[in-house]
């Protein structure tokens, strides 16, 4: 789940607070490349007596495509992940003034000075696409956020800039040293299964079957993926916000009780009492 320290559309407490609504008493916060949303969902989380996953969802990249890293139970941020983190965000505010060139060089011109100060005033959180749609529609080129993502942001869009980052192996080599659980997110969406055996290699322990944007087959073959290379299961619904996309899973999407324990035993935990619906 994300939050407005990434891509989210939520606070903190209110994304916890949602998801209690929903039913779900396990939940993790994974903002792309911060986990500047983590301590207040944790305080709104423990206030609810929900069982609270500390996270973050850390860009890869292999190929010239993203591959995004999920990190679960980090006890703290070593001085070299948090290094690596601050290089990220900071590459995604050169990311977003290069889609602000290209989008005015398609006639979509917007506010790249309050773009950036937003970007720069965020503290420890990550500036991504999602804002950018919102400055889209401030500037009236566009109605919603999925028309300016249809438009102009999406990875074929005339707008659209790829991440530069670490590659794979090094972020799970980072998250394995932090004391982490490293687990490939959204596998079937990111269609990079070529990286897995390299990435295993590495020390990663998890790979993410249940995403919202996995059909029934999809999660088969990524069950049976993690059984073929020894890995165990994460998942979840990957919720944004109401009205983002895929929203509609979000309670819906859940991680088996048992797929979560084995997680927890990875990170060295004692089992977790009472697991119920596990977002």
């Amino acid at each position: 789940m994300h939050t407005i320290a990434s891509d989210g559309r939520c606070t903190p407490e209110a994304l916890v607070q949602e998801a209690y609504a929903k039913g779900i008493r396990t939940m993790s916060v994974t903002d792309h490349d911060t986990m500047a949303g983590v301590p207040q969902a944790a305080q709104a989380a423990a206030r609810l007596g929900m069982t609270f996953v500390p996270g973050i969802e850390i860009t890869s990249v292999h190929g010239g495509k993203d591959v995004h890293v999920l990190a679960y139970f980090l006890p703290d941020l070593t001085p070299e992940l948090r290094a690596l983190l601050a290089e990220q965000r900071q590459s995604r505010l050169a990311r977003a003034a290069e889609i602000a060139r290209r989008l005015e060089a398609v006639g979509a011109p917007i506010d790249v000075a309050a773009l950036m100060e937003a970007g720069a005033s965020l503290g420890g959180k990550s500036l991504a696409r999602p804002q950018i749609a919102q400055a889209l529609i401030a500037a009236g080129h566009v109605a919603t956020v999925a028309e300016a993502f249809e438009r102009f942001l999406s990875e074929d869009g005339p707008a659209y800039v790829p991440h530069t980052g670490a590659s794979p192996t090094h972020v799970v080599t980072l998250i394995a040293q932090a004391g982490g659980v490293s687990s490939l997110a959204h596998p079937g969406y990111t269609k990079k299964d070529e990286v897995i055996p390299v990435m295993v290699e590495a020390g990663l322990v998890a790979i993410e079957a249940y995403h919202s944007s996995h059909d029934d087959a999809a999660v088969v073959h990524y069950l049976e993926v993690a059984r073929a290379f020894g890995l165990a299961v994460s998942g979840g619904s990957d919720y944004h916000g109401a009205g983002t996309r895929r929203s509609e899973f979000f309670g819906v999407t859940n991680l088996p009780p048992e797929h979560f324990q084995v997680l927890c035993e990875g990170a060295g935990r004692a089992r977790v009492p009472s697991v119920e619906r596990i977002g």
